[in-house]
Parts: structure tokens; C-alpha cells; sequence
């Protein structure tokens, strides 16, 4: 039978070769029994998974090797399309001579990989991946019976995207780390949101806890949240009082640069800070008169009066001016 009658219509190009194949000849169909689990000496595994969103079904046994937890032999049967069938058959063979705890590491997108003629063309419409997906589930069922806990246990995270196995924890991480702004930008990175698109919105042919729309656009606002928080306050400046020496020098000289030598260099004068001090409670300036100021009479009285009335002004009271 030629793929395009299995599967009929324009739809049969969306199939791989491999898939048709495993459909028509699977390799692992069937079931292990009590009486082959005893002669071969393994610990006989029976693990059922049903699909929602299509009412397909898939049971699957290993035999285990207690001593290794080496997945000897896997077998499969299931009430479904021709890809669940596919899916099923790969996963199985996905599963032998591996450990339980590795064959969990089996994902979805590992069996479709395994399915596909092309690395980079799909297997299976995207529409179908949950067939995979179901053949994942199946493997973690399986597992929880042979480690006596239940399946929930085995999933650490919350899957938002059936499909391709990414969880809440990783989408909300890219959006933050790579500032994403569209779904789009989300599927590029993590392929959530690439195949049945459930997940993007409500309204798909199965319904989400959590759809991309909505989680883009609540990190979106605690980012702008966080930026607008983690902004640096403009640190309120120090008083004159709260200032070490140093930023004193400094700040009387700014005053003096400013406010007081463009006075005095208009006759020829100019000053120096000698020292600069704190004394009960008052900050003491030094200064030294340069120029015409050094022999100038008001030198003394007005002009020291001058310079300490600006200093006062615009820095503090407690400056007092002294002259050599």
C-alpha cells in the first residue's frame, strides 16, 4: 500500500517515509508476559496513557533487569491513528538497553527526531505531535510504577508546551534573559508554541493552564516593574557638616573658583587655601592672600568679611574665614 493511500489526500507530504513504514511494519507491537518475564528473569512492567485532546491509547511494558534497572525489552499496543502506532513503536525502541532513569530522559521530540527522513524536516504534521507526546507520558507512567511513586513526582516542572517539553521555569527564563517581546521570539528559542500551537492562545483543540500570550505579558510587566524599582535613587546630597575634608577642600574651592577670585583678580588679587579644619563644631579656612590683596588695607575686614559671607552662603554657618 503506497504512503499517499495510507493516509489519503495532499496530507500524506507531511509524512516521513520512516513514519508510513512503522505504521504498516512496527517492530515492537505486542506485549511481554508474566510467563516470558520469568523465563528471561526481569521484572515485568505494565504502564497505561490515554490522549484527551484525540482519545487515542497506548500500553506499554518493559522487562527490567532488577539488578541494572537495564530496560531489556519493551512492547507496545494502542487504540489510535496510524501515528500513534509510529510513535509507540519508536519509543520502545527508544527505551531497550537503556536504564529507567535514562529512558525518562527520552522526550517527545526524541521520538519525532527518530522519525524523521530529514534532520530538518519534520516527521509528522503539527497537529499530530501529540502522539509523541503521549508516547513521552507513557515512559513516565511506566517509570513511577517501577519506582513504586507517583508519576507526578517525575515531573519537576510545569509544562506549558506539550508538544516540544518546554516548562514554565524555562520560557519565563529566555523572555528575562534574551528580553523577548513576541510569542514568535519564543518559538525561535525554545520551539514552545511550534507544533499544535495550543499553547500560544486559548481556543486550540486542547485547552493549557498556561498559554504563551499570557505568560509574555506578565514577565514583560515584572520587567518593567523590576527596572522601574532597581533604578538608582539620585543619592541626596551630603550636607556640608556630613563632608570629609577632602570633599570640603573641594567644595570651598568651588565657591572661592566662582564666586569669590573673578572679585579679586578685577584688582589684581587672588588667595590661597592654606589649611582647612574642623574645631568645635566649626569648619576653620585658611587662606593666604596673593597679589595686590596681600598689601591691600581691607584685606582684614571687608574683604575677609566678603569671603567668608559667601562661603557661609553657600556651604554652611559654621565656616570661619582666617587669614595669615
Amino acid at each position: 500500500m503506497a504512503k499517499k493511500d495510507l493516509i489519503g489526500g495532499a496530507l500524506w507530504e507531511q509524512y516521513s517515509n520512516k513514519v508510513s513504514d512503522r505504521m504498516l511494519h512496527p517492530r515492537y507491537i505486542g506485549e511481554i508476559t508474566p510467563e516470558e518475564a520469568a523465563r528471561r528473569g526481569g521484572k515485568l512492567v505494565l504502564a497505561d496513557h490515554g490522549a484527551e485532546v484525540c482519545g487515542d491509547a497506548v500500553r506499554l511494558t518493559w522487562l527490567v533487569d532488577e539488578k541494572t534497572t537495564t530496560i531489556l525489552d519493551a512492547r507496545f499496543k494502542t487504540f489510535g491513528c496510524g501515528t500513534a502506532i509510529a510513535s509507540s513503536d519508536v519509543m520502545c525502541e527508544l527505551c531497550i538497553n537503556k536504564t529507567v532513569d535514562e529512558a525518562l530522559k527520552v522526550t517527545n521530540l526524541d521520538v519525532e527526531a527518530a522519525l524523521r527522513d530529514d534532520p530538518e524536516v519534520a516527521a509528522i504534521p503539527p497537529q499530530k505531535m501529540h502522539c509523541s507526546v503521549m508516547a513521552y507520558n507513557v515512559i513516565k507512567a511506566a517509570a513511577a510504577i517501577y519506582k513504586g511513586v507517583d508519576a507526578g513526582e517525575l515531573e519537576r516542572e510545569e509544562i506549558v508546551c506539550e508538544c516540544a517539553r518546554v516548562s514554565l521555569g524555562t520560557i519565563r527564563e529566555v523572555i528575562r534573559l534574551n528580553d523577548l517581546k513576541t510569542v514568535e521570539e519564543i518559538t525561535r528559542y525554545t520551539k514552545a508554541g511550534a507544533f499544535c500551537k495550543s499553547c500560544i492562545r486559548p481556543g486550540g483543540h486542547e485547552s493549557r493552564k498556561y498559554y504563551l500570550e499570557d505568560i509574555l505579558r506578565e514577565v514583560r510587566n515584572e520587567m518593567a516593574h523590576d527596572k522601574a524599582t532597581e533604578a538608582p535613587k539620585a543619592a541626596a546630597p551630603k550636607t556640608f557638616k556630613e563632608m570629609s575634608i577632602v570633599q570640603k577642600l573641594k567644595a570651598v574651592e568651588g565657591v572661592l573658583d566662582a564666586d569669590v577670585r573673578p572679585s579679586l583678580s578685577m584688582d589684581g588679587g587672588d588667595l590661597d587655601v592654606t589649611d582647612l579644619k574642623d574645631v568645635n563644631g566649626s569648619t576653620e579656612v585658611h587662606i593666604q592672600y596673593q597679589g595686590a590683596c596681600r598689601g591691600c588695607p581691607s584685606a582684614r575686614t571687608a574683604t575677609l568679611g566678603f569671603v567668608e559671607s559667601q562661603l557661609k552662603q553657600k556651604l554652611d554657618q559654621s565656616i570661619k574665614v582666617l587669614s595669615a
